[in-house]
């Protein structure tokens, strides 16, 4: 669908002259959204499950300079307050911010609230989970666990918060290429695959980033 909008312009005689016309799409009208990440999989999760709203979803990848966030929260839904207020007040446009992580039961929570840190300041996602398999290795099977996100919207007025959680067991042989971070690990209660064997559109479905967003959906 497209809108087009005529530019006129009077002469003395007051008889309006048609000088050109705007053909304006309806991107010119979508709301912009900013996900307060610089992280592609997390993204791309995100602009599918809102898929049906018309939003323009941007994030840090599409600016040049971007907000040094501290998590410093104690709780996944502080740290993704934190990051939705700094992203508003960096950019002045609506914004999300998210927190998630994965949470062994048998490990008192952990990673948790440092799953994205947890093998240490310059880990990733190889490095913390064969910290995670490491660990689990030393205790009895099954390793139940949950995987756990909060997403906060913050507008510059209202903020708005929402929390989705899922659950299953960790497995300590990775599988899978899809997803990121735990996903290769982790074994949805009712699945015998992990949701990094699930497609993109499967996992969307039931994941605790779905869950926790889909609650947002009416605040957008």
């Amino acid at each position: 669908m497209f809108f087009c909008v005529f530019v006129f312009w009077w002469q003395k005689d007051s008889r309006p002259r048609i000088t050109k016309a705007l053909t304006i799409t309806d991107q010119n009208f979508m709301k912009k959204i900013i996900l307060a990440t610089s992280n592609k999989g997390k993204l791309n999760d995100v602009k599918e499950i809102f898929k049906d709203l018309d939003l323009e979803i941007l994030s840090f990848l599409d600016f040049n300079e971007h907000p040094e966030v501290e998590e410093n929260g104690n709780t996944f839904l502080e740290n993704a307050e934190i990051k939705a207020r700094a992203a508003f007040e960096k950019y002045k446009i609506p914004s999300i911010g998210d927190d998630s992580g994965l949470e062994a039961f048998q490990l008192n929570g952990e990673p948790g609230i440092y799953s994205a840190r947890y093998a240490g300041k310059d880990a990733d996602d190889k490095k913390n989970n064969l910290l995670l398999i490491k660990k689990l290795s030393k205790l009895p099977e099954p390793h139940p666990g949950r995987f756990v996100c909060a997403a906060a919207y913050y507008d510059g007025k209202e903020l708005k918060t929402a929390i989705g959680e899922i659950r299953g067991n960790i497995i300590l042989t990775p599988r899978g290429k899809n997803g990121f971070g735990y996903d290769p690990l982790f074994i949805p209660e009712g699945y015998d695959i992990t949701t990094a064997e699930m497609s993109h559109e499967e996992k969307n479905k039931i994941s605790h980033r779905y869950r926790a967003f889909n609650k947002l959906k009416d605040y957008l």
